[in-house]
């Protein structure tokens, strides 16, 4: 069979052709580190890595949105903070404005000094993080959480929601907690609340509500103790029971609780006893209270008393406020806690996915190297086998 001369130069032309592609695809490989530079190079192991890299690119915005509510949940526990101070500082003032040894003058300087606290704790409230949101106004960001009204009351406005970051794919989290959570509610663990109920016109005055019993079949109940005085001589009764001699500075027992009584009632006066909860439970409408009562001088026993009985409830009140609001940061700290425990966890998973993704494209310098020098032979062969068949020809033979 005779090989023409056009059909050597195309088979020469194809074999160089040939190796010096495979020569720039090695050299492609090590310049770019990787074994699958296009899909063609390993169509499986490619379609592969496109898997690994989008749970991998998942994984990395988990991670943002961890360092976001990291971020807002450290600015929660800053105020928190703050407020707790608040809510101890005025407790031990309303303490010291308790004491009988004070005149209305010294209650004005407390109260002063007392409402300075409470705009403290109002501008902690209405707490902006850094992107203009305020911390505890939910998903509201228009507008301040807290208002006040003409009448000097504090209302909220916010969303009764709580903001929430996916931090994981299975893991939803409260990055904020609501004003209403914070400032507006107790621990339902806060116990009993007493409170002069309406006007009392006599000078009782009272000390606790004190647990004795929670085993007493009527404990977690609601009471009022009326009082009723006749010809000098007074009672009083319990949820409209029977009627009961008073004696000043005796303990009443009720429903597992006891209250000691001091002063002199007036017929028709009362005192509400009730769960925390179903009670006042409002810290800006506690610190009016307060402020209301040192504001205002009292002459006669009756208005001693209801001072006195005010600033017992408000440092129960101011009790149950703190406990509430030292048990969100509590709850703020878990959070915290578990968005370092989840970060270990995305890491280490991070890891799994590179070291996957590297095992699927990544190349092996050293095979790489050894066929880079392979191909390069090949290209030279491949080029001097070319020159030298260019070279053949009869005319050199005559």
């Amino acid at each position: 069979m005779r090989v023409s001369t056009v059909t050597m130069y195309e088979q020469s032309m194809n074999s160089m052709n040939r190796q010096q592609g495979e020569f720039l695809k090695v050299g492609q490989q090590i310049a770019s580190g990787r074994r699958v530079v296009n899909p063609s190079d390993d169509p499986q192991a490619a379609s592969r890595a496109v898997q690994v890299s989008q749970s991998l690119a998942a994984t990395e915005q988990y991670g943002e949105a961890r360092v976001s509510a990291r971020n807002a949940l450290a600015q929660e526990e800053s105020v928190l903070d703050s407020v707790g101070d608040a809510i101890a500082s005025a407790k031990a003032l309303v303490i010291q404005a308790a004491s009988d040894t004070l005149s209305d003058a010294d209650r004005a300087s407390v109260a002063s000094e007392l409402r300075g606290v409470y705009e403290t704790v109002i501008g902690q409230a209405n707490a902006a993080d850094g992107n203009g949101r305020y911390l505890f106004g939910g998903y509201r960001d228009g507008s301040e959480p807290f208002v006040r009204a003409a009448d000097g009351s504090v209302s909220y406005v916010g969303d009764a929601s709580a903001r929430q970051v996916r931090i994981d794919a299975s893991r939803l989290m409260s990055v904020a907690d609501n004003g209403e959570t914070v400032f507006r509610s107790v621990h339902p663990s806060a116990g009993y609340v007493a409170e002069a109920g309406g006007a009392n016109a006599g000078s009782v005055t009272f000390a606790g509500p004190r647990v004795v019993d929670e085993t007493d079949p009527g404990f977690g109940g609601a009471y009022e103790i009326a009082f009723s005085v006749t010809g000098g001589s007074a009672t009083y009764s319990v949820n409209g029971g029977p009627a009961q001699p008073y004696e000043e500075g005796s303990a009443i027992e009720f429903g597992g609780l006891s209250l000691t009584l001091k002063g002199a009632p007036a017929d028709g006066d009362r005192i509400d006893v009730d769960l925390a909860e179903n009670m006042n439970t409002d810290l800006f409408a506690t610190f009016e209270k307060a402020l209301a009562v040192l504001e205002q001088p009292a002459g006669t026993d009756a208005e001693k008393a209801a001072r006195g009985n005010t600033l017992s409830t408000v440092m129960r009140e101011f009790d149950n406020s703190l406990d509430n609001v030292l048990t969100t940061r509590a709850s703020v700290g878990a959070r915290l806690n578990e968005l370092d425990v989840v970060d270990s966890v995305a890491g280490n998973r991070a890891l799994n996915y590179e070291q996957a993704l590297s095992d699927l494209v990544d190349l092996d310098y050293v095979e790489a190297i050894s066929e880079y020098s392979l191909r390069q032979v090949g290209l030279q062969a491949a080029q001097k086998a070319f020159v030298d068949i260019k070279g053949m020809s009869l005319f050199d033979r005559l």
